[in-house]
């Protein structure tokens, strides 16, 4: 039986050790893990009647797992995927656990086969040129918070970035004289350089003049009305409020779900549809490889499959056989 302490322990081991110390791992990757185990913990606590502080390791079984991961999908309605992101944080935990606790070995081993959770393959969302023009027309520029919103969604159109890539800028961040790039910090700290089309630059430009903010400066680019750096939530907030304006344009929008990311994917779509290299693409994504960039863009799309069926007519003609009056229907005009 193990103690309270030894959860404690190993908690602890596992995020200031392990993650940070020799993984290195981003804080957005420590923040992911750390938002697991807040979770699972108040779980668990309210499961075994005990506050937090008191659960041991043996109470972190299998079917406390398997419950904690059901509560996930049915109460707190999350997808599958998250499900099994939830999922993978507990395992690389107790793979841990298992080498610096030989005894909670088995448990360790039962944790560890639970299996991923299969999802199905939904259609990635994206936006069509139409569409994006009238989102991003919809933005009233002439206010400070209108300005920001324009942006923040033309630098991820324009550079296919991640969300929290795009909201972690720094003003010297951005280079915004010829040649017009911005520096980019991806998954594992990784750095790369993505070019800006002159009117990003422009825009990005007037913001930094707005705000006063010099190129040197180490303020964030993109904050929320109390100066502080805006974060997922909120940019997600603002694109679902401008595509509903948008949507009285395009009528379309509606039936699309729409989030920040669905910006990155219309950015990789886009650049795919007009014959781009996918090795470029990758490249400007962040994909490590690119097979990541074949898997979500290497389909055919609706518009692709349209074309295809206008180019290969049927050879099949429709039947034109005599129709005839149902007799109900002549009885009844009868009457």
């Amino acid at each position: 039986m193990h103690s309270p302490e030894t959860l404690g322990r190993q908690i602890t081991f596992f995020f200031t050790d392990y993650l940070v110390g020799q993984r290195g791992a981003s804080p957005h990757t420590v923040h992911s893990y750390r938002d697991t185990f807040k979770l699972l913990l108040g779980f668990a606590a309210h499961r075994a009647g005990k506050k937090v502080p008191g659960l041991a390791l043996v109470d972190l079984d299998a079917p406390m797992v398997l419950a904690f991961l059901e509560h996930l999908e049915v109460e707190r309605k999350c997808s599958i995927a998250t499900r099994n992101v939830r999922l993978a944080a507990i395992r690389t935990f107790f793979r841990i656990v298992a080498a610096n606790v030989p005894t909670a070995i088995e448990q360790c081993q039962r944790l560890s086969a639970i299996p991923t959770k299969k999802a199905p393959r939904c259609p990635i969302a994206y936006l069509e040129r139409d569409e994006l023009k009238a989102v991003l027309a919809a933005i009233d520029r002439s206010k400070p918070s209108g300005l920001r919103d324009y942006a923040l969604f033309a630098l991820i159109y324009n550079c296919g970035n991640r969300i929290q890539e795009t909201l972690n800028l720094n003003a010297c961040d951005l280079h915004l004289s010829k040649p017009f790039f911005v520096r980019l910090y991806g998954k594992g700290n990784k750095e790369r350089i993505s070019p800006l089309w002159p009117e990003t630059a422009a825009v990005l430009r007037d913001l930094l003049s707005r705000r006063g903010l010099e190129p040197i400066s180490s303020e964030p680019v993109f904050v929320n009305q109390r100066g502080q750096r805006l974060g997922r939530d909120g940019a997600a907030h603002l694109l679902r409020k401008h595509v509903a304006k948008a949507e009285v344009r395009v009528s379309t929008l509606g039936r699309k779900r729409i989030h920040p990311h669905s910006l990155r994917h219309t950015t990789a779509v886009h650049m795919r549809r007009a014959g781009d290299d996918p090795n470029a693409i990758a490249a400007l994504l962040g994909h490590a490889q690119i097979t990541t960039t074949e898997r979500f863009y290497g389909h055919i799309d609706l518009e692709e499959k349209r074309k295809a069926i206008e180019a290969n007519p049927p050879p099949i003609k429709p039947t034109r056989g005599r129709w005839r009056r149902p007799e109900i229907l002549e009885f009844l005009e009868g009457l």
